[in-house]
């Protein structure tokens, strides 16, 4: 049952529990103990609501840094992974295989404020050997959700 709620609750957080017990074939009190146990346990770490931020009179930029790094003696990647998740700017930092090591998202008001904090905030710190930073321009899909606007049914469609 555990797999069938996180499935059903990563498509859609705000489902309502009399439906998902509905579903599962099982009352809302047992599905309700199931999801605190995980929320307990850590493996539902949270419940966000993805936002298309291009819609709306916000200026956000977001950015995606390869970095380059050496791993400290006896900490490996996590001491510094840890002092990197600790940066605000930060929204997702993932350890990698290939040529860089960290893959981090970040976002930031302008593309100056991201280049800052990568020139003084993450280039400086003494174990990174190297940053790419590419600046994401228009968003398609995100978290498993379709961005692209349809066009209305009723429009005609323009051939040269």
């Amino acid at each position: 049952m555990r797999n069938e709620i996180l499935k059903m609750l990563e498509n859609n957080s705000r489902i309502d529990l009399h439906d998902l017990a509905i579903m599962l074939g099982t009352d809302e009190s047992m599905v309700l103990e199931e999801i605190e146990k995980m929320e307990n346990e850590g493996i539902i770490c949270g419940y966000p609501t993805l936002i298309n931020w291009d819609k709306t009179d916000t200026e956000k930029v977001t950015a995606f840094i390869e970095v380059r790094v050496t791993p400290q003696r006896g900490q490996g990647f996590e001491k510094l992974a840890e002092r990197i998740t600790n940066y605000p700017e930060v929204k997702s930092i993932y350890l990698m295989s290939g040529a860089f090591d960290f893959a981090i998202f970040l976002e930031g008001k302008t593309l100056k404020e991201v280049s800052m904090f990568v020139s003084t905030k993450l280039s400086t710190l003494e174990a990174v050997a190297g940053t790419a930073t590419h600046f994401v321009l228009k968003k398609y899909k995100d978290h498993g959700m379709i961005l692209i606007d349809k066009e209305p049914a009723n429009r005609m469609k323009v051939t040269p």
